[in-house]
């Protein structure tokens, strides 16, 4: 009688990485279409039970506008290179909304999606970057806003408005390169959903929202410019406005901070990634 030889199965071990050979932007590629389904669902389930719905996204800019054209712009008497103050605050206000939103949400992005990450195998680098383009949806409707309110005022837009998608691009990449970091360590230490508020509330004041970025003394620039927003803000505010062209010192300060936190953010990430699943 013959024996029958039973073939040992084919064994694959998947182990997690870390480090710069875990970084692989073609596996982000390779799940693309997992990273447009959970932009459009975050869009989507942002307002889904909301009694205003995406009315918020207007409500927001346009209640900051009122505090401000009303604290700073008439007792203040904050200057706003010519412009009227109330347009000058809301221009400001696009690149900002884009960052705080994105900032949060892929701030708290890993620890929402935690049944998904302790069930199914991905790149993790998606759940944040999800997030942070899915702030887009809600730049596009303040844009308009804004559209309208240079109509009002009766503000013509110039050539520069062609570098607005550079500001904006600039924003989402401020918001990732911050939320890879904080995005990590909440999954180990829940007290960062406690910290963000106090840190966008610090960033709104410490940017050229409600002032322009000229009253910063000269010798302060490179010291302002630490906030890499401060750059954005000024530079959409040109781009749109026609105002002063931007600091490109302080731009390009802003530029180096933003690399600098992207490189180590995306480091750190990669670098915790095999602990989510079991953190989480």
């Amino acid at each position: 009688m013959s024996k029958i030889a039973l073939a040992k199965p084919d064994v694959i071990r998947i182990r997690a990485s870390g480090g710069w050979r875990a970084i692989d932007p073609a596996e982000v590629w390779h799940y693309r279409e997992l990273l447009f389904f959970l932009t459009l669902r975050d869009i989507k389930l942002r307002y889904k039970q909301t009694a205003l719905g995406i009315a918020w996204v207007v409500l927001q800019p346009l209640a900051t506008v009122a505090v401000f054209t009303i604290v700073f712009g008439q007792l203040g008497k904050m200057p706003s290179e010519g412009r009227p103050y109330a347009l000058f605050v809301l221009v400001g206000q696009l690149p900002w909304q884009l960052f705080a939103y994105a900032m949060t949400q892929s701030s708290n992005s890993l620890v929402a999606e935690q049944r998904l990450i302790t069930k199914v195998y991905f790149p993790r680098l998606i759940i944040p970057m999800a997030s942070v383009m899915a702030g887009l949806a809600d730049f596009l409707v303040v844009l308009v806003l804004v559209f309208v309110g240079m109509a009002v005022f009766g503000v013509a837009p110039t050539i520069a408005l062609l570098a607005l998608p550079i500001f904006a691009i600039f924003a989402l990449i401020t918001a990732l390169a911050i939320g890879l970091w904080l995005s990590a360590l909440n999954v180990q230490y829940r007290d960062i959903r406690y910290t963000l508020p106090f840190l966008t509330q610090f960033l709104l004041f410490a940017s050229p929202i409600a002032y322009p970025a000229s009253l910063v003394p000269e010798k302060y620039r490179t010291l302002y410019g630490l906030n890499p927003m401060a750059g954005v803000i000024e530079g959409t505010r040109w781009s749109i406005l026609g105002t002063d062209a931007p600091d490109w010192g302080l731009m390009a300060v802003s530029a180096t901070v933003v690399a600098l936190l992207l490189i180590g953010g995306l480091y750190y990430f990669k670098r915790m990634e095999k602990t989510f699943a079991d953190v989480i």
